[in-house]
């Protein structure tokens, strides 16, 4: 391979010019860069990225630790924050904490050195273990996280309590009075706001009723157990909440395995609107998260933390949200409720 000496011979110039050069450095006359350019690229030079990174302190490079890495919002997810940092000229590497607190630290401990800055969506990220875990100093943003548990850290999470109002009046304004939930991971800050809105929802509009709430780990197969467990109770629900999408499909699946029709028996809503929610049957109705721009609108939080030339305000952010009304939950031939503003 190719050395930064062999460069410097073949463009007749100082080690220290072609160093200046390829790290955007002043000092090397331009058409001086061109002829290192134009060498490196005649002899397939490629920089060794460790000692690039001790001279400039960058790497160039974003940390991303994620609960997991499978399904459709997390694959959004991380398109959206891919593509904001390759617009910046960075790289994204992402791990996953499987939810579980050791691997999570591991994780934060195994990036430091390697990244510029890191975003981080875990349940267990309160102060005490970011502290733990994280370098002080380290750019950081937090997604999806208890912002009163991380006050010392910019912020970035869903409009959870406004969607799960958005989704219950619209189920009470099409007559649905024993509506279900269907929860998510325990320890999960999402999960924990949609469920309390969820029963103030109930006490607000139907003082009395029994919250119904079933346990979920946030996948189809959860949704599907849901779906045939609130089957088997003696007074079924005439709606169904789901935490999330692929739940709300996995009962639906559940439910049109049991001959029960979708809106017409019981009606079915999901949260994030992932893009397989528009193509299954019955369309499903849910909370629009854009998915792909939370993900950029964190990138770009840390980009300015890392740009900035001196410290910059925990910004805290909510993401607002929009409930899209489909076929899950509207009876052939009642046009749809109007989508109240979050």
């Amino acid at each position: 391979m190719a050395t930064i000496k062999d460069v410097a011979r073949e463009a007749r110039v100082s080690v220290a010019s072609v160093s200046r050069a390829l790290n955007g450095q002043a000092g090397v006359t331009e058409q001086t860069q061109q002829r290192i350019r134009e060498a490196a690229t005649r002899l397939r030079y490629i920089p060794h990225g460790a000692a690039r990174s001790l001279i400039t302190r960058r790497t160039h490079t974003i940390g991303a630790l994620l609960p997991d890495l499978h399904g459709e919002f997390f694959s959004e997810l991380i398109r959206g924050i891919d593509l904001a940092a390759r617009s910046r000229g960075l790289h994204l590497l992402v791990s996953s904490s499987h939810d579980d607190a050791l691997e999570a630290a591991a994780a934060m401990r195994a990036m430091q050195g390697r990244v510029d800055g890191l975003l981080v969506m875990s349940p267990h990220a309160d102060a005490d273990f970011l502290r733990s875990n994280l370098p002080a100093g380290l750019p950081t943003v937090l997604m999806n996280t208890a912002l009163e548990a991380c006050p010392d850290y910019a912020a970035l999470s869903i409009d959870n309590r406004g969607g799960t109002r958005l989704v219950m009046e619209h189920l009470l304004a099409s007559g649905r009075r024993r509506i279900a939930f269907i929860r998510g991971p325990a320890a999960n800050h999402d999960v924990a706001e949609r469920e309390q809105a969820y029963r103030e929802a109930l006490a607000a509009h139907l003082p009395g009723a029994e919250a119904q709430v079933w346990p979920g780990d946030f996948s189809e197969q959860s949704g599907h157990a849901a779906g045939q467990a609130l089957l088997a109770q003696a007074s079924r629900p005439d709606a169904v909440f789901a935490a999330n999408d692929m739940m709300a499909i996995g009962c639906m699946s559940a439910l049109r395995e049991a001959g029960v029709r979708v809106p017409d028996d019981i009606a079915v809503a999901g949260f994030d609107d992932v893009p397989m929610a528009r193509y299954v049957t019955p369309a499903l109705t849910t909370v629009r998260v854009r998915i792909a721009e939370l993900g950029a609108q964190a990138l770009g939080m840390l980009d300015e933390q890392l740009e900035s030339a001196g410290p910059v305000p925990f910004a805290h952010h909510r993401v607002q949200v929009e409930l899209m009304v489909r076929e899950s939950t509207v009876r052939p031939g009642h046009a749809p409720h109007a989508k109240p503003k979050p």
